[in-house]
């Protein structure tokens, strides 16, 4: 919530680009700027439609005044770690040029144990 809060307040009151890049395996880090809707993960489209059929417009959602959102997501229970996977969803966003050069801020959103 404190980061969704934060990304709100710039892009509304200092009319910055923001971006949130959720990750934590629940993927709710942007819930609540989308609109309470949940969007598809960066590591579940990849498992469903492979690394060269990724798109940024199945894995970047645009929410609340603007502001862009992403989720790593999480590997599959029992499989793999969260840190992993996070290292993964972000290589993955890089190579896609998901972090364009007029972002001014980029929130990580990352649960505290990894």
């Amino acid at each position: 919530t404190t980061t969704q809060n934060m990304a709100a307040a710039m892009a509304i009151c200092f009319k910055k680009k923001v971006m949130i890049h959720g990750c934590d395996p629940k993927a709710d880090a942007t819930r609540m700027i989308m609109g309470g809707m949940s969007q598809a993960t960066v590591l579940d489209t990849l498992r469903e439609f492979g690394k060269e059929n990724v798109t940024l417009d199945k894995v970047v959602g645009e929410g609340f005044a603007g502001v862009r959102g992403v989720e790593s997501g999480g590997p599959e229970p029992g499989v793999g770690c969260a840190g992993r996977g996070i290292i993964t969803a972000i290589d993955l966003m890089e190579e896609l040029g998901g972090y364009p050069d007029d972002l001014e801020f980029l929130f990580y959103d990352v649960l505290g144990d990894v």
